[in-house]
């Protein structure tokens, strides 16, 4: 038996912890110098995190904003490269504040070392959020 999961195996527990509002678990499967990057990230939202610490500051809000219910369509395809994957996903659920649908698709390339994440690009689309700010869960004034 390998001594870390495999990158799906550890991609697929991190969206049970995901769909469990367990952030820290979630976080805890970082690397330390980890970094979270996000090519179509809207006006205002980060870029670019690094480091396990500023991942957690990011998702510390998640759950308080957006509420996820399941990920109906998940598939992993392994590259050529053993430890990343490109994964094409939908999230569904609910925004919190307004109780509207929340339904988002994703393509993430991921790269997992060792039973961590050490890179991982997430292109969400941040034209399918509402513009009036239920689903921000990055903002710094609260």
């Amino acid at each position: 038996m390998p001594a870390h999961p495999r990158p799906a195996d550890l991609f697929r527990h991190g969206l049970r912890l995901l769909l469990e509002k367990n952030i820290p678990a979630w976080v805890d499967l970082w690397d330390d110098d980890g970094v979270f990057e996000f090519p179509f990230a809207p006006e205002g939202w980060p870029e670019r995190l690094e480091g396990k610490a500023a991942v957690a500051d990011y998702m510390r809000h998640y759950p308080d904003h957006i509420d996820l219910h399941a990920f109906p369509h998940v598939h992993i395809h392994e590259t050529g490269e053993p430890d990343t994957l490109v994964v094409e996903m939908r999230g569904v659920g609910r925004l919190v504040s307004s109780g509207a649908p929340f339904d988002m698709t994703y393509i993430a390339v991921v790269t997992a070392v060792e039973g961590r994440f050490t890179h991982y690009r997430d292109y969400w689309n941040p034209l399918a959020l509402p513009r009036d700010g239920a689903a921000d869960f990055t903002r710094r004034t609260r």
